[in-house]
């Protein structure tokens, strides 16, 4: 057998997804595209696929008027809050707004050059805006009610305004005299719709009091107006004909003569009737309250077509149910007929002629609203369709194409619970659904009718399986806790009325409700998951037991068996997944990882894989072997209900109670090649990046940083270029080649290398350099400017606060280093550091190892003179000789030497603390350094009176020297000066 090759990557590829939840819509003059109010917010819908493009968030409260451009550049919207917005489409940013009505605004319109915009209010207000200027051009009131809708005349040049509103009138405004031209009241109720003919002379309108008037513009106006139809001449405003129509109207609209439904009408045939010369032929199409479209002849007060049934499905008897259509129009490009319904579907219908008759075709329909979801299935051969079954009592099968609604199927008088699906060996595509109603229903999807009905569940049925390999029963379970086998033998191909479906066994299975149902793939056996925490393995066609699978804390809600080997595998409000063995109902493995309750389980990669889905939104993909989940999505807003995978293609389908359809492919060879791709690619740019840099040329170097994204390699770019001479020039080519999105990518690496102290002087520069090359008004273009500036500014004044502290620090040292004489002033290089005593010259002296005790007196008398500023001596020729001092009086003369010197030192620390303690601790170092005790040291004290010198070492005399040898330190000459000299005899 061939190896698997395990998936390991899944991508959302197409999701249909809550559009439309009633109220206004517009549809793009090119139906390229359809805004529609979703609750608060507005959704722009692509036509093609029912895929939303894009959403308009709004201010909170519903939308109540909408309305686009004649180009299509710009939509216009209003809501309960009052407020008139005007959108940029391409943008989506709303580029102007005001207060409109005293009210709600019910109804907008644009007129043909797009300059300007009519809203009709709830306030009985009609008004008139410039939508450059923001302001009312026009103010009209008349109207005895709420204005529900508002239409400018076509011809650009007539400037009319019609409205009508909830008091059954219609009024006709004229724009240039700025007054009411005409008031037409017939209508018994709110006016829906109003539409012109082609050629202007003709109006229609549409109400809900069953009426329908035409009015005849001469102008003569036509005015259609629910069960009646009335002609007015305006001369004297008087009605000319009435034609009846039996239902409440909620749109009108004109056939026009290039239309394909007028050549449809041409070459049908239909009943002749009398014609009348007084009125204009003219044909028109009506929708309302029955849910089928009408085709009338004006002329002939005829009605020249009807359906034969209504495609809208009506979800019960009740007779306050939603049901009709809501309004109606024919696209501008295509001429199909677009008809809204009350369950928030769209209805694209195109004519065609059959056997001499008119016959109208659903070529499109959108679900705006799936509510919730319950479950789905993939459906035919090729898998193209999806059956859902959602919080309504039918079932919608999807064309996975175009997504749009391909049929529905009706019959169940509940909500459809579950459904199944399977092509028969004569290949028909059958489906099974389970309802509220306690009955299963099989359809054929070829007929796209119910071909049987099983009924004897006294409960909800909640799972239903088709066989799997003869494709003869289908098997169901219920909350009434029982297992029905029903056999399909009675079932043919020609069969044209649906039959009563009969059953082979019937089991009392669990002690709760049964969740879920799957049958074997050689349909031998079934197992059933239950709400009693337990698993049971029947088998068939006799509905044996076989094992009951416990271990779940939980009740399960999904079962399903392996393709390829003998186990189960079940999910369980537990938060865990297990698989169980089917020879003894032993657990073979348990998975977790789900937050919440797991619902769904699926096999895929031929059982050697399999796909979760749970309350908590997400989607899992699961290896057997390794027990390990490889890869967790999160596309869904609530819980995960539904989960389908193709047996062809493996495709997934999920959705919830989030009303979201998600379609997932199997990505894992795409990403396999998108990486291969990216690595050559990269491995090449990368090349290209190393040859720009040895060529020199930074700004080609930058440029392909920037497209790799590689910030250490910027990083070390900058930082190699704010080393080069000419970085400006180099810096600015660099900087002027950035796009703004690389700008911003560049500020955002700026203040990350901003926040480490090894790499802000390298962001600085860079930051510098932007400053410097870019205009302010480029720079405050970059998306999310004021942000990235927040981050950089706390850390730059760090980053100086710094250097600042730096520099004062390096200032004090250089001052305590030149006090401490450790490092030479520059003004006092090549000068002598003794400045307290004046040494003989080098060649006259005599080595001081040989100056003994008794040369003492004459050495001090001839050559040392020692420098004293601070303290007034004896002078020299009365001093006594040093020999003939005694102690007694050393001692005595010493001590008040030292009290003059410190009263000098008190003085000379108030102006400066630092130097003289620098002073004294290098006096006390020299004393120690050359051993020299205090009793027998010189008693000078010699400091400069300008303090020029304070914090210098003191001289050393060389009197009072020990007799043993001492090496002094050598000094350097300097340039003498005068010194004041005070010498002991």
């Amino acid at each position: 057998m061939a190896s698997v090759s395990l998936k390991k990557s899944y991508k959302c590829v197409q999701s249909l997804q809550q559009f439309y939840t009633g109220g206004p819509y517009a549809v793009a003059s090119d139906e390229s595209f359809l805004a529609c109010a979703c609750n608060d917010t507005i959704k722009i819908v692509d036509l093609s696929n029912a895929s939303i493009k894009s959403t308009i968030e709004g201010d909170s409260e519903p939308v109540t008027a909408l309305a686009l451009s004649p180009d299509n550049n710009f939509l216009f919207s209003a809501s309960h809050s009052r407020q008139i917005r005007v959108w940029d489409l391409d943008t989506l940013k709303c580029i102007r707004s005001w207060k409109g009505h005293e009210g709600p605004v019910m109804g907008m319109v644009c007129d043909a050059s797009g300059g300007l915009l009519a809203t009709a209010g709830a306030d009985r207000k009609v008004r008139v805006w410039d939508i450059d200027g923001g302001f009312c051009t026009h103010y009209f009131k008349g109207h005895k009610g709420v204005v529900t809708s508002i239409m400018f005349h076509p011809d650009p040049n007539r400037l009319l305004l019609l409205s009508g509103g909830d008091d059954g009138s219609v009024r006709i405004w004229d724009l240039r005299r700025k007054k009411c031209l005409s008031t037409l009241e017939k209508h018994q109720s709110a006016i829906t719709s109003m539409a012109i003919s082609e050629d202007g002379w003709t109006l229609l309108s549409a109400g809900r009091d069953k009426a329908c008037s035409l009015t005849y513009l001469f102008l003569p106006l036509f005015f259609l107006a629910g069960q009646v139809l009335n002609l007015w001449n305006l001369h004297d405003y008087g009605c000319m004909t009435t034609i009846p129509m039996f239902e409440s109207l909620e749109a009108v609209c004109i056939i026009g003569p290039e239309s394909p439904f007028a050549a449809s009408l041409a070459s049908s045939t239909y009943p002749q009737t009398k014609k009348r010369s007084d009125v204009p032929s003219i044909n028109f199409i009506t929708v309302g309250e029955r849910g089928l479209v009408r085709i009338w002849s004006a002329d002939r007060a005829l009605c020249l077509f009807e359906q034969k049934a209504s495609d809208i499905t009506v979800s019960c008897d009740d007779e306050d149910s939603k049901r009709g259509f809501t309004s109606a129009l024919i696209m501008p490009t295509s001429q199909e007929l677009l008809c809204v319904t009350a369950d928030q579907q769209f209805f694209l219908y195109y004519p065609e002629e059959s056997e001499g008759s008119l016959n109208l075709v659903l070529t499109k329909r959108f679900v705006g609203h799936n509510e919730e979801i319950a479950d789905m299935k993939f459906l035919g051969a090729e898998e193209q369709f999806l059956a859902v079954s959602t919080s309504v009592e039918q079932v919608r099968v999807y064309d996975l194409t175009s997504m749009s609604c391909s049929y529905v199927l009706a019959g169940h008088t509940d909500v459809v619970l579950c459904l199944d699906t399977c092509v028969s060996s004569s290949g028909r595509t059958l489906i099974v659904t389970g309802s509220k109603d306690n009955t299963v229903r099989l359809w054929d999807c070829q007929s796209k009718a119910c071909v049987g009905v099983g009924i004897g569940h006294m409960g909800a049925v909640g799972a239903v399986a088709f066989s799997k390999k003869q494709r003869s029963f289908f098997v169901s379970g219920s909350s009434d806790r029982t297992l029905k086998v029903w056999n399909l033998d009675a079932v043919s191909d020609n069969n044209e009325e649906s039959l009563t479906l009969k059953t082979k066994a019937v089991v009392a299975a669990h002690d709760k409700d049964i969740n879920s149902l799957a049958v074997s793939p050689n349909d031998s056996l079934v197992c059933s998951g239950s709400q009693d925490r337990t698993a049971c393995i029947w088998r068939l066609p006799d509905l044996v037991s076989v094992v009951v699978l416990k271990g779940h804390k939980r009740g399960i809600w999904s079962v399903e068996f392996s393709p390829v080997d003998q186990c189960v595998m079940t999910a369980s409000g537990d938060k865990t997944i297990k698989i169980w063995a089917i020879s003894d109902g032993s657990c073979l493995r348990t998975f977790e990882g789900h937050t919440t309750s797991v619902l769904r389980a699926s096999f895929v990669t031929r059982g050697t894989q399999f796909v979760s889905c749970g309350a908590d939104g997400l989607v899992k993909l699961w290896t057997v072997k390794t027990d390990e989940c490889i890869a967790t999505y999160d596309q869904h807003e609530d819980k995960i209900w539904a989960l389908a995978v193709g047996k062809k293609t493996e495709m997934l389908a999920t959705g919830g109670g989030d009303a979201v359809i998600n379609l997932w492919h199997d990505s894992t060879a795409s990403d396999k090649e998108e990486a291969f791709r990216k690595e050559e690619e990269s491995v090449l740019r990368g090349q290209e990046l190393e040859n720009a840099l040895i060529d020199a040329d930074y700004t080609r170097a930058i440029q392909i940083a920037f497209e790799l994204r590689r910030p250490h390699k910027l990083l070390e770019l900058f930082g190699e270029l704010c080393r080069k001479r000419d970085m400006e020039d180099q810096m600015g080519k660099a900087l002027k080649a950035l796009t703004k999105e690389e700008l911003c990518l560049l500020f955002e690496y700026v203040r990350e290398w901003n926040t480490k102290p090894k790499f802000c002087r390298i962001a600085q520069f860079v930051l510098s350099g932007v400053y410097r090359t870019l205009p302010l008004t480029e720079i405050l273009q970059v998306r999310g400017i004021a942000k990235l500036l927040e981050g950089l500014i706390p850390y730059s004044e760090r980053h100086f606060s710094r250097i600042d502290r730096s520099a004062r620090s390096i200032f004090m040292l250089d001052y305590t280093l030149t006090g401490m004489s450790v490092l030479e002033p520059e003004h006092d290089q090549g000068r002598l550091e003794d400045k307290d005593a004046k040494l003989p010259n080098a060649a006259d002296s005599e080595p001081l190892s040989d100056i003994t005790s008794t040369d003492e007196e004459k050495h001090h008398d001839d050559e040392g003179k020692l420098e004293d500023k601070d303290a007034e001596l004896p002078d020299s020729a009365d001093s006594e000789p040093l020999s003939d001092i005694t102690s007694t009086d050393k001692q005595k003369h010493h001590k008040e030497l030292k009290e003059k010197n410190s009263s000098k030192k008190r003085k000379n620390k108030s102006r400066n603390g630092a130097s003289v303690g620098a002073h004294d601790m290098d006096y006390v170092e020299v004393q120690k350094n050359y051993s020299i005790e205090e009793e027998n040291e010189v008693d000078v004290v010699n400091l400069d009176e300008d303090d020029e010198n304070i914090g210098e070492k003191p001289a050393i005399g060389n009197a009072n020297v020990r007799s043993e040898s001492v090496n002094l330190p050598s000094r350097s000459p300097r340039a003498p000066r005068a010194h004041k000299t005070t010498s002991i005899a």
